[in-house]
């Protein structure tokens, strides 16, 4: 079993939109990865964590908004009218999942945001696992977005938009890389 574990976990990796087939998630698929999301752990419990599936007209809209954002903060010769047609189609094949932090304030914020990083890690594994593309972008266009669209309530904030989708068959592979483990693990012996 911890071979399989390992191997999904080394097979994890970020899978843009434009990776994206045109055939959309069902909701069970959406609902099976958020069910295993709800199981990431949390100090005293609290699940800080609330997940929006965006649907319907923000597909079109998410792009709209990145395309202009984007278009403000850089110059046109970074973010060219090409790049701009691009992003306004950016989620089009996308299912988007918004990641909700509510912070107990009883404990350490960052202690909540880690068990909602946590919970995201869970989402990328299941998607991973079901052959599902995805990734975490947490660029300020994205959070800004949800800011904008959605009611949250004073003490809740937006981490991210985790878009995902089907995968485009024939991709090629990546090859991924990182550092051996003498490099990042070391044993203190006093």
């Amino acid at each position: 079993m911890i071979e399989e574990l390992s191997k999904i976990i080394k097979e994890r990796r970020t899978h843009y939109t434009n990776d994206f087939s045109d055939v959309p998630l069902s909701k069970k698929n959406i609902e099976t990865i958020i069910e295993n999301a709800l199981w990431a752990p949390t100090h005293k419990l609290t699940q800080p964590w609330k997940f929006i599936v965006l649907e319907g007209f923000h597909k079109q809209e998410m792009g709209i908004f990145m395309a202009n954002y984007y278009r403000k903060v850089f110059s046109i010769e970074d973010f060219s009218d090409e790049r701009f047609e691009e992003t306004k189609d950016y989620a089009k094949n996308a299912s988007m999942i918004s990641i909700i932090c509510k912070p107990n304030p009883r404990l350490p914020e960052w202690e909540e945001i880690a068990a909602v990083s946590c919970a995201v890690q869970n989402i990328w594994l299941s998607c991973t696992a079901m052959n599902i593309g995805g990734y975490w972008d947490t660029g300020i266009a994205t959070i800004k977005y949800v800011e904008n669209n959605l009611k949250l309530d004073d003490n809740e904030k937006c981490l991210g938009v985790f878009f995902l989708g089907n995968l485009k068959n024939n991709l090629s592979e990546v090859n991924r890389k990182r550092k051996p483990i003498s490099k990042k693990l070391s044993w203190n012996k006093k």
